[in-house]
């Protein structure tokens, strides 16, 4: 069984740490997910794993063994980079064979090797071919079965789809969703900035921020229940909203004003915020829609329509302290530019945020 452990890891490149206090537990069989902004230090851990970055703190364990001083061809560990990495002057066959033949596998094994993975990644017809006369999308599944044939322990991503444009970008993310349904015995851990990838592919996601991990959990769980405003931001297109928000009444759910007389209830009890006191209100766009009621959750001018067909994204004029609301309403609306409209949302959608960020449902 193939466990991966992180205990409180570390990296600094001398006086400046890019990552600090790293605790993980990744299973036999999952498909972790690291993302975050440029720069978050994601790449960077995944180059530690692979034993390609020295750990300068904390322990990492494969199995139960510590590997932090173990080479990268010991640790059993595959990687499939973004840039491919293909030798130009091999076919697709000596590209996916090299490994194994260094390795000094016999001619059988190789051949049995290569052809079960050219098989899986439908890479049988251009076996013959040199990179030169592959598209990027066939590339990178020459760089994908060029690591499982070498029958790793974890398999590392990093940034694989990056090179590839949108279309290609979809057609290769469904091909390693599928990969992995074919060998879920096999623990994967993928680097992407594109939260898309994350949500799609991921058992569970780690949120990295400024060497830190924000949160880790399964897809909806960040999307649902955000531990913080970096995370509900992050995670969901377009971003959530966050509205300024003053605390009026606290019990089994904590009532909420904002400065424009809209209200809510929100379903969170026993909030440790006196009344008077300035929260965050979280919504998603699109939890959002349009009221004529008086009961409304908050009020705003349009700004910017895009009228998408089978949905309708409206941008508001930002109000002081505040970025401008997105409101995310499915089917046609017509609404013009200047429009003052009010919009609501159900109460379990609704999320609270103290002044540092943090959730109350993660108090």
């Amino acid at each position: 069984m193939t466990s991966l452990s992180l205990k409180d890891v570390s990296k600094s490149y001398g006086t400046v740490e890019v990552l600090r206090n790293i605790d993980l537990e990744i299973q036999q069989g999952e498909l972790i997910v690291f993302v975050g902004p440029s720069g978050c230090g994601k790449s960077t851990l995944l180059r530690m794993i692979a034993g390609l970055e020295h750990i300068t703190g904390g322990t990492l364990e494969i199995d139960d063994e510590i590997v932090n001083d173990v080479p990268p061809a010991q640790r059993g560990i595959a990687m499939v980079f973004q840039s491919y990495a293909l030798y130009p002057h091999m076919t697709v066959y000596d590209n996916m064979a090299f490994a194994l033949k260094l390795a000094h596998k016999s001619s059988d094994e190789i051949d049995k090797a290569v052809r079960a993975a050219a098989d899986t990644l439908q890479l049988t017809h251009l076996l013959d071919r040199l990179p030169k006369a592959l598209s990027g999308g066939q590339r990178q599944r020459v760089a994908i079965g060029r690591a499982i044939v070498r029958d790793p322990k974890v398999f590392l991503f990093d940034e694989p789809l990056s090179n590839l444009d949108a279309a290609l970008r979809v057609a290769t993310r469904i091909e390693i969703a599928q990969l992995k349904e074919s060998m879920p015995e096999s623990t994967m851990i993928y680097v992407t900035h594109d939260q898309v990838e994350a949500m799609t592919l991921a058992s569970r996601i780690v949120v990295l921020h400024g060497g830190n991990i924000e949160q880790f959990g399964a897809p909806l769980e960040l999307y649902e229940r955000p531990a913080n405003t970096f995370v509900a931001q992050f995670i969901g297109s377009p971003a959530m909203n966050l509205i300024n928000a003053e605390v009026t009444g606290t019990g089994d759910t904590t009532s909420v004003r904002m400065s424009d007389g809209g209200h809510a209830d929100a379903p969170i009890a026993s909030l440790d915020a006196d009344k008077g006191k300035t929260v965050k209100l979280g919504v998603r766009p699109e939890d959002l829609t349009v009221t004529e009621s008086d009961d409304y959750l908050v009020s705003a001018e349009v700004e910017i329509v895009e009228a998408l067909g089978e949905t309708t994204v409206l941008y508001f004029k930002a109000r002081e302290g505040e970025d401008g609301l997105i409101a995310k309403l499915p089917g046609i609306h017509k609404i013009a530019k200047g429009t003052t409209i009010r919009l609501t949302a159900a109460a379990e959608k609704l999320h609270l945020f103290d002044g540092d960020g943090k959730s109350f449902l993660y108090r």
